[in-house]
């Protein structure tokens, strides 16, 4: 067993870990530790923002379980989505049978990886034993009043004749087949996040394991505004234009109102007009353009005149109405009062189609008249131009305006929320199937729950055209209303698979209970996840569906946590040549062919050890390379003095170097342990076991027939307990050959002496005008006036001074000595 065989030792005990079930979780009375890492769509293949991802809740699992916590460590499958039916589409492939294949192919994968989970508790979105529990906490939203079906805009492919999501739009255009993409109501299912919004927006500050720019990019989602809504007639008409503005106090500088092209009142207002041919000509280029596009600050400003006025309530001025490419329906109340004045998009806007700019707002220490070129003054100032508001500052006018608004009876203040309700329903088979029967009597009705899950039909057909497949299923359209009994038509949606991991976490706490989703008790006991771990990009919408999806199965009173998630990691991605790695730009890693390489101890090693997980990772073949010679370092090391019965030897004296061993065993163990707790330093971690593990070389080849093997032992053993979350295998394998008895992932994780971390003696570096020139080795206690000395007094030094003057002496004890001469 001298030369490190990984492959054999790898195999060993991912085998015996599986027969032992090693990693079972059961709520006992230990406290307990909770760590998930998101859980992947089987695609079919693990890439190496998996490896890293998975490596760094691994160490965090079996160092928390060292530490003697009850730890849940689960895996299981977000395995329902587009990919499945697009290969059903063009590879006549079922996707369940295209889904479990990658499953198991995925499990394999992972498996050679050697992480803690607890199979045990696998769940797989696409399973009906899950999604049984989706559909019916789906019924109980909707029984809340939160899960509501309303007519809305999406984007439509007229030759696929489908619903598109938002990225298989590209260029205005289908994803699938390039035709044109346009924009269709159709009536789509809705979650009522909005009700919780407030919430939401509160309890981001109690997120205090949370990194502050995910709470900021939730905040700013969510979107929180105090202003006032104020209603604007429209000329010649009993209707009323309804804005939202933060910006009260400068109404009398709105000079042009912006609809959205979608605004109902826009196609009424133009029609039989002179107008007509050129708004509806904007509206037909504006159906192909995604919302991210309208919207996008780089995108040019685009609008026309529609024809009428409206008269602004408290000046009684006439303003024009445009409609607008960055207005859109779906956002505030799909018109905005423009002040161009005092916002640039609107000075950009009003600028191009020579609209009136009147500021409303001067500089508090502004003398003349104010006026402005191509910049909007947005700041502070005192009020202009605002009849009797004229010099209060725009603080005061604000609240006087607002009063005003309120008192004419034409407006209120209030708060608005960026956030939307979230649009859960889709067009698509692979998916879970919505709950409800439409009657043409009763309407809209839910499925009785002791009828679930409601399971997706097999006879269907993957056209890709229409709008949804399970409409080509007889057995599945059919069936009797639950009130009536006469023969209604069911849902054809299914729900965006966000639904599917807005819970997912709570599953795992009882996966296998038939008769809920999980027992209250076993909710309560997990819940919340202590450390979850996964990429910035779900940094909103999962993160914040799930925070969602929390708060309202605690009003069901089915959990006691009001938040899924207590600490959050976002890691980095793992680049290759100074990009993200993916197969168009030909810079892939493959996880097997390193595996098969090196072994799955050297590639958790180098992803955890290039790189903070915060950040991203640059690919390095030379530094999986050393990561692989480490590991094979340590080996020889414990193997060698095993076999030579090293720890074996005795003495009787402390030596200095025995003492130095001892300050560094118990100074790495320091060192290991607070940078692995809250920090997840894992690079620094693992560099601190490299500089004990050369330090224990140097103590072989030095102490030579002096070694002291009971210290001798304690070095090597302690090496491979801090070594065993980051390479399993490796130190459980080194474990059982140099202890014998038991798992080293199964011992207490060791605790260092703090007496042992105090130096006897330490290392000064002696610098000359700023160069290192010497080094002492001299009392840790020594002053610093005896620390000056005694550098002045090396041989050495005094024959580099020789002929110089020295000018000053600066001595930092314990750590260096500089001599400064001329």
């Amino acid at each position: 067993m001298s030369t490190y065989q990984f492959k054999e030792i790898e195999t060993k005990w991912q085998k015996k870990w599986q027969d032992e079930n090693a990693f079972k979780t059961v709520e006992n009375d230990q406290e307990k530790y909770y760590v998930l890492e998101m859980f992947p769509y089987p695609s079919g293949k693990i890439h190496m923002g998996h490896v890293r991802n998975y490596s760094i809740g691994d160490v965090v699992a079996r160092y928390k379980k060292m530490l003697g916590l009850n730890v849940l460590h689960p895996m299981g499958w977000d395995a329902f989505g587009l990919p499945a039916e697009n290969a059903a589409i063009n590879h006549g492939i079922h996707p369940d049978i295209w889904t479990k294949k990658n499953i198991e192919e995925m499990k394999d994968q992972l498996s050679v990886l050697g992480l803690s989970y607890d199979w045990d508790r696998e769940v797989a979105t696409c399973n009906p034993d899950y999604y049984k529990w989706t559909q019916w906490l789906f019924l109980q939203f909707y029984k809340k009043g939160l899960a509501y079906k309303k007519e809305s805009r999406v984007n439509w492919c007229p030759d696929c004749e489908t619903v598109l999501a938002n990225e298989q739009v590209v260029g205005g255009h289908c994803e699938r087949c390039d035709s044109k993409v346009g924009k269709k109501l159709l009536n789509q299912w809705y979650f009522k996040i909005t009700d919780y919004a407030e919430e939401l927006l509160k309890d981001i500050d109690t997120l205090d394991g949370w990194p502050e720019k995910v709470k900021t990019m939730q905040k700013n989602w969510i979107g929180k505004s105090e202003g006032a809504e104020i209603q604007f007639p429209i000329e010649n008409t009993n209707k009323k234009l309804k804005v939202f503005t933060t910006r009260p106090d400068t109404i009398y500088g709105a000079t042009y109102m912006v609809l959205a092209p979608e605004h109902p009142y826009v196609a009424e207002m133009v029609e039989g007009t002179e107008y007509e041919e050129a708004v509806n000509g904007l509206i037909e280029k504006l159906q192909h353009m995604s919302d991210i596009e309208r919207t996008s600050t780089e995108m040019e400003k685009e609008g026309i005149f529609i024809g009428q006025y409206c008269i602004n309530p408290v000046s009684g001025e006439r303003i024009p109405i445009y409609i607008a490419n960055y207005v859109l329906i779906d956002y505030g109340t799909g018109a905005i009062m423009a002040v161009p004045a005092h916002d640039q998009r609107d000075m950009d806007f009003a600028r191009k189609y020579s609209i009136k700019i009147t500021p409303v707002i001067q500089p508090a220490d502004f003398e003349g008249e104010f006026t402005l070129e191509n910049e909007a003054y947005d700041g502070d100032g005192i009020m202009i131009n605002s009849q009797e508001f004229n010099g209060l500052s725009n603080k005061e006018a604000y609240a006087k305006i607002s009063e005003k608004i309120e008192e004419m009876a034409v407006g209120n203040r209030t708060v608005s929320y960026r956030l939307r309700d979230w649009l859960l329903s889709r067009q698509r088979y692979w998916g879970t199937p919505i709950p409800i029967i439409y009657c043409d009597d009763c309407g809209a009705v839910a499925v009785p729950e002791e009828e679930l899950p409601l399971e997706l039909p097999t006879d269907i057909e993957f056209t890709g055209k229409g709008l949804s497949p399970l409409a080509t299923s007889k057995t599945f359209m059919e069936a009797a209303c639950p009130k009536c009994g006469k023969m209604g038509r069911r849902e054809t949606d299914t729900m965006d698979t966000f639904v599917d991991s807005s819970w997912y976490f709570l599953r795992y706490a009882d996966p296998k209970n038939s008769d809920l989703p999980f027992k209250k008790e076993a909710g309560n006991y997990w819940l919340p996840v202590d450390q979850y771990i996964g990429g910035v990009e779900h940094a909103i919408l999962h993160l914040l569906y799930a925070r969602f999806y929390t708060k309202v199965i605690k009003d069901l009173e089915l959990i006691d946590v009001g938040e899924p998630f207590k600490n959050l990691l976002t890691q980095g991605m793992v680049l290759k040549d100074g990009a993200k790695m993916s197969k168009s730009k030909g810079n892939v890693v493959s996880p097997a062919e390193i595996i098969e390489k090196y072994g799955a101890d050297t590639a958790r090693l180098f992803v955890l050890f290039a790189a903070p997980p915060e950040r991203d990772l640059e690919w390095n073949d030379q530094g999986v390379e050393g990561c692989y010679r480490f590991l094979n370092r340590v080996w020889r090391l414990a193997i060698e003095a095993h076999e030579n019965n090293m720890f074996a030897s005795t003495v009787t004296s402390f030596s200095k170097e025995d003492k130095h061993i001892k300050y560094m065993i118990h100074n790495t163990i320091k060192r290991v342990s607070e940078d692995i707790e809250g920090r997840f330093n894992f690079n620094t971690a693992i560099s601190a076991v490299m500089e004990l593990v050369n330090d224990l070389y140097k103590y072989k080849e030095n102490s030579k027939d002096a070694i002291n093997g009971e210290l001798y032992k304690e070095g090597i053993s302690t090496v491979i307990v801090l070594l065993a979350p980051f390479a399993p295998h490796m130190t459980e394998e080194l474990w059982a050959i140099t202890n014998g008895e038991g798992s080293v992932h199964n011992i207490n994780w060791p605790k260092y002496d703090p007496k042992a971390v105090v130096k006897d003696e330490v290392e000064v570096v002696v610098q000359i005008n700023g160069k290192v020139k010497d080094k002492i080795v001299i009392p840790a206690d020594l002053s610093k006036e005896e620390l000056e000395k005694l550098a002045m007094e090396s041989e050495k030094i005094q024959s580099l001074i020789d002929g110089g003057t020295v000018v000053k002496v600066i001595a930092v004890p314990k750590k260096l000595v500089n001599i400064v001469i001329k």
